[in-house]
C-alpha cells in the first residue's frame, strides 16, 4: 500500500500541522499522498484514507469512501473516538505498517433510508427522526416487515447500526454492540413510557416509521437526519423505510485488541 489520501478536520488539526507532517513522512518513504477536503472527490487510485479528527469526521468521510470501496483509518484528535484506530503519537508507526501490508480490513454495515418522497440516503452510524418546533412529544408508529410493532410517544427515534451503537444511540440508553455484528437498533428518544426500551432486529428486516398526528390544531413535523446531517422532514401520515444498505464502509484495523478491550480502554479514558 503506497497511495494515500488524508482528510482532516481543520478545527482539530490547526493549520494542518499533523496533515503536512504525515504527507511528508509518506513521501519520504516512497509513497504518494494527497490532501483532500471533506467533501472533495477521492481519486480512484487511492488505497487508503487517513481521517484526522474524530468519529464525526470519519463518519462524514465514510459516504464517499464507501462508494469507491476505499478503506479508512481514523486518527483521533478529539475526545473518545470509538471509531478511530490511531492517536497522534502512533500515526508514523501505522504508516510503516500499512506500507508493509500489515493490516486487516473490517466491513461495517450501513443503513439505507427511503422516504415517501423517494429521498434515499445512506448512513454508517444512524438515521434519526427528531421533533422540531415546540417542546412536545411526537407520535411515531413503528412497523417491521409490514407488521405493526408499537407506537411511541417520544422526542424522536434513533435507528442505528452496530457501529452507531456507541454514538447517539448509546446516549439515549441503547445497547453497545460489537461493530462487526449485523443487526439494527431501534431506540426511542425520551419516550413517555416507563416500559420503552431499545429493540434489536436482524439486519435482514425492513423498518417503517410513520409520523402520526397527535394534535390536529398544530402543524406537526419531524426532521430526519442521516449521520447527523438533516436531509428532509416528515409530516403526519408520511413515513421513512429503513433497511441494511448493500454498500459497506471498510475500516482498516492494525491493533490486535478485541472490541471489548478497546471499549474498556476508551471508557476508562473518559473517566480519567
Amino acid at each position: 500500500m503506497k497511495r494515500f489520501c488524508i482528510i482532516a478536520n481543520s478545527y482539530k488539526d490547526k493549520g494542518y500541522r499533523l496533515t503536512n507532517q504525515m504527507k511528508s513522512y509518506i513521501e519520504r518513504r516512497g509513497g504518494f499522498c494527497q490532501v483532500m477536503k471533506e467533501r472533495q472527490e477521492i481519486p480512484g487510485s487511492t488505497e487508503c484514507i487517513f481521517v484526522l479528527g474524530g468519529d464525526g469526521t470519519l463518519i462524514r468521510a465514510a459516504g464517499a469512501a464507501s462508494e469507491q470501496g476505499v478503506p479508512l483509518i481514523g486518527v483521533n484528535l478529539g475526545h473518545l473516538g470509538y471509531l478511530c484506530e490511531l492517536e497522534e503519537e502512533s500515526v508514523y508507526e501505522a504508516i510503516d505498517e500499512l506500507m508493509r501490508g500489515n493490516y486487516m480490513v473490517e466491513e461495517r454495515m450501513m443503513l439505507s433510508g427511503r422516504t415517501d418522497q423517494h429521498l434515499s440516503q445512506k448512513a454508517l452510524n444512524d438515521i434519526v427522526i427528531f421533533r422540531t418546533g415546540a417542546l412536545q412529544l411526537v407520535e411515531l408508529m413503528v412497523s417491521v416487515n409490514g407488521e405493526y410493532l408499537n407506537t411511541f410517544r417520544a422526542d424522536g427515534m434513533i435507528v442505528a447500526t452496530p457501529t452507531g451503537s456507541t454514538g447517539y444511540s448509546m446516549s439515549a440508553g441503547g445497547p453497545i454492540v460489537d461493530p462487526k455484528a449485523r443487526m439494527i437498533l431501534i431506540t426511542p428518544i425520551n419516550a413517555h413510557d416507563l416500559n420503552a426500551k431499545s429493540i434489536v432486529v436482524s439486519a435482514e428486516e425492513e423498518i417503517s416509521i410513520e409520523l402520526r398526528r397527535r394534535q390536529p390544531q398544530k402543524k406537526e413535523r419531524v426532521e430526519v437526519s442521516f449521520d447527523g446531517v438533516s436531509a428532509t422532514g416528515l409530516f403526519p401520515g408520511e413515513s421513512i423505510t429503513i433497511c441494511a444498505s448493500e454498500r459497506k464502509t471498510r475500516i482498516i484495523k492494525l491493533s490486535k485488541l478485541s472490541f471489548l478491550e478497546i471499549l474498556s480502554k476508551k471508557m476508562r479514558g473518559a473517566v480519567l
